[in-house]
């Protein structure tokens, strides 16, 4: 039975995510009541996409009903985690306020649910699920997202790593992947070093066209030279500025077209 047979003749999967216990227990009480008319399995309730997310390395879901305005990780950076799952479920905002969520709706979510939630209601958007369950894509998010993410996001072996976007210490383009360093090791993210500039423009420093460093990791600089590595005859090439970090013993070097930009941001 392919997937969309299985939506139409199975309960849906439902992942419950909100801040609020009442607003939780609510829809966990709703989905009871519309049992019989739109067949339902509760797999879990989250106060906030990073528990939604934990929740979703063990329990899989159909749908998410999620929250829009949430602590730790709100409902629309939760939405472009989720994007990148091999099979991302379908999403449903549940949200009291009602411009923001025609918003979300027309973008990004297979349907919206304005608080307080009504069966009936809720019954219309799970039946919206079977029929049109479509992922959101990862650019209207990005243009619904109200501020920066505190996340990257990571699939490894079918999960997705949740790396807190204050530990990244710099990243580099390498062929068509970016890779994010931190104290602890290096990530691969699927995003290009230009969306993540645009995203993060006060948290990020461009060093050269494919590298940023966090402004919070720089410890300093230092003018090096440099050698072209030819094994016969090395000549020295122009010295160059270095950028110096706080917890690697790593130097990222700084091109001759960023120097300026870099100066002025680092107050030189």
């Amino acid at each position: 039975m392919n997937e969309a047979a299985s939506l139409a003749a199975g309960p849906l999967r439902v992942l419950v995510v909100d801040d609020e216990a009442p607003a939780r227990a609510r829809l966990r009480d709703l989905l009871g009541d519309v049992a019989g008319q739109q067949p339902n399995a509760l797999v879990g309730m989250a106060a906030n996409g990073v528990e939604a997310l934990r929740l979703l390395e063990d329990a899989a879901a159909d749908v998410v009903l999620a929250d829009i305005r949430m602590p730790v990780m709100d409902g629309v950076e939760l939405a472009r985690h989720l994007a990148r799952l091999p099979e991302p479920p379908a999403l449903v905002f549940v949200t009291a306020y009602d411009q923001y969520a025609v918003q979300a709706f027309e973008l990004a979510a297979v349907d919206y649910l304005l608080k307080p939630v009504r069966a009936q209601r809720l019954a219309e958007a799970l039946e919206r699920v079977r029929v049109r369950r479509v992922p959101p894509a990862a650019e209207a998010l990005a243009t619904l997202a109200a501020g920066e993410r505190g996340h990257f996001s990571v699939a490894e072996r079918g999960r997705i790593l949740l790396v807190p976007v204050a530990e990244v210490l710099y990243l580099r383009a390498e062929l068509k992947y970016v890779t994010a360093r931190t104290a602890a090791r290096e990530y691969v993210l699927d995003e290009s070093l230009v969306q993540i500039e645009q995203e993060f423009p006060r948290r990020f420093l461009r060093l050269h066209r494919n590298c940023l460093v966090a402004l919070a990791a720089v410890a300093g600089v230092e003018r090096a030279a440099e050698r072209d590595g030819q094994k016969e005859g090395e000549r020295e090439v122009e010295p160059h500025w270095e950028v110096l970090l706080r917890d690697l013993p790593e130097r990222l070097p700084v091109s001759r077209r960023q120097w300026p930009a870099v100066r002025q941001a680092l107050g030189i």
